[in-house]
């Protein structure tokens, strides 16, 4: 989502953010948000050999992409989870998109089998501030030590809604945050992260997860 929600628009509770929305290079750049800047400098140049050139392109825009691990190492989405999990006493004052792995790559395999696939296609289950994400997990598990505090003292950083009418429209049904969550922690405790006090020294920006 990284080359859609960046723009000047007011984003609220009440906010829908979808295909049509293109991240502001110039503001990206004003705000130094240089990953943002670069993605959305990609995909508009993706658009433009496109369409010089007569090539069919379709663009899937995820959110954070969390779900259960191939691979045996961390990526960054799963690890943002881990250092929520490891004993981290403050979490950061943002509000992130979050959507399935399987979700993501059922989006590829689709846009790539389906004729009529057209376009930019925003895949996000739900967009949640970290202090809902961190509730969410001490509901689940009660045991694991999640922070209880923001980093900062300014208002909360405000949700807002992804249309998710074309990403359905493709056959996606995108799977609940909770359950993805969920499997999340389970395949990081399956692979012994949980345990690694390593994470608790990890330190990141948020734009970096989309």
């Amino acid at each position: 989502m990284a080359a859609v929600e960046f723009t000047k628009k007011i984003l609220s509770p009440d906010a829908v953010v979808d295909e049509t929305s293109f991240s502001n290079p110039e503001l990206c750049e004003k705000a130094k948000e240089w990953y943002v800047l670069s993605k959305t400098l990609a995909e508009q140049t993706a658009w433009k050999f496109s369409k010089e050139n007569g090539i069919d392109l379709v663009t899937i825009n995820p959110g954070v992409v969390i779900g259960p691990l191939l691979q045996p190492t961390l990526n960054t989405s799963s690890q943002i989870i881990l250092y929520l999990i490891s004993g981290s006493s403050v979490y950061l004052n943002y509000s992130l998109g979050w959507v399935n792995v399987q979700d993501v790559a059922l989006a590829h395999v689709l846009a790539f089998e389906t004729p009529s696939a057209t376009g930019r296609y925003c895949t996000v289950d739900k967009v949640l501030h970290f202090s809902e994400v961190v509730k969410i997990i001490h509901d689940m598990y009660p045991s694991l030590p999640v922070p209880d505090k923001c980093a900062d003292d300014q208002p909360f950083a405000p949700a807002y809604l992804v249309s998710r009418d074309k990403i359905r429209s493709l056959g996606v049904e995108l799977t609940p945050f909770e359950t993805s969550l969920r499997e999340t922690i389970e395949c990081l405790k399956e692979k012994g992260f949980v345990s690694n006090s390593a994470s608790k020294s990890f330190q990141f920006h948020p734009s970096i997860l989309e």
